[in-house]
């Protein structure tokens, strides 16, 4: 089971990733800006959400 979940993890998007994609999308409307806050991921999801709500 562990390596299934490894396998997962190593391939996968994340859904902190995932997440700051469809933040940031929904608030810049930017290919660019998604990108960059989806390898940000978690850290860009604390920001909105102590900056932006």
């Amino acid at each position: 089971m562990s390596r299934t979940r490894t396998e997962v993890v190593k391939t996968g998007i994340t859904f902190g990733s995932v997440l700051a994609i469809v933040i940031s999308w929904s608030y810049n409307h930017s290919v660019l800006w998604a990108i960059v806050h989806g390898f940000l991921s978690w850290l860009y999801v604390i920001y909105h959400i102590f900056f932006h709500l």
